[in-house]
């Protein structure tokens, strides 16, 4: 059985670098490559037809829009579904408006990472100064590029709350207690739409779980499949 990891908004396969080694033992790690499509479902296709016959499918934040695509489009594929800090809802009007600003912008010459504003309201608010971990984050968004920005910034996230019935693989969703991008009412919506489903709540961590606080994450996916079904 492979793991297919699918990373969030201008992040890149080393966002999952700290849990990894954990996850190892549970599969080969497959990475999908949301960087050259400007819709969900382009970024699924094109991860679905990289991906093994069969996995477990990990999304975080924007990737677990994605990860909720790829099922709706191969549920045959999908043994078990892990969203991370995500949401079911669509994008607020402020964002629909500030996607508007990214597309009249004219392109940038050079793209330097997302600012660190940015980056500092995605972490817990005591990591906030942290600069290890803001530079991590901003290393992402250079490797990735300005165009691959354009793209995610502009993407188009309707939400699915009315879909969320059609996913039958066993799911976990993970919230973080600290998280000011996306809040536990936002991962309760998903928890409650999916039937069966199982949602843990990680303290002390922002919106960037898999960066910000790798090893409590693991604790909770290690368990999680280790029971799941063979």
């Amino acid at each position: 059985m492979s793991i297919l990891l699918v990373p969030g908004y201008m992040a890149d396969e080393t966002l999952w670098d700290g849990v990894s080694g954990r996850l190892a033992p549970y599969g080969p790690l497959v990475h999908a490559d949301l960087r050259h499509d400007s819709t969900l479902e382009a970024m699924a296709r094109r991860a679905l037809a990289a991906a093994p016959p069969s996995f477990i499918l990990i999304g975080f934040s924007m990737g677990g829009y994605v990860a909720r695509e790829i099922v709706y489009q191969a549920p045959e594929r999908v043994r078990a579904l892990v969203l991370i800090a995500s949401s079911t809802r669509p994008d607020s009007l402020p964002l629909r408006q500030s996607k508007g600003a990214v597309a009249r912008a004219a392109p940038s010459v050079s793209f330097a990472g997302l600012s660190r504003t940015a980056i500092a309201t995605s972490l817990h608010p005591e990591q906030r100064g942290n600069e290890a971990l803001i530079e991590r984050v901003r290393a992402m968004g250079v490797r990735l590029g300005g165009e691959a920005f354009r793209r995610q910034s502009m993407l188009e996230r309707p939400g699915d709350l009315a879909r969320l019935g059609a996913i039958r693989c066993p799911t976990l969703v993970v919230a973080a207690g600290q998280d000011r991008l996306r809040s536990l009412e936002e991962s309760q919506e998903l928890h409650a739409g999916i039937a069966g489903s199982t949602l843990a709540v990680i303290e002390d961590s922002g919106h960037m779980i898999p960066i910000e606080a790798p090893d409590a994450l693991a604790e909770v996916l290690v368990p999680w499949l280790q029971r799941l079904p063979d």
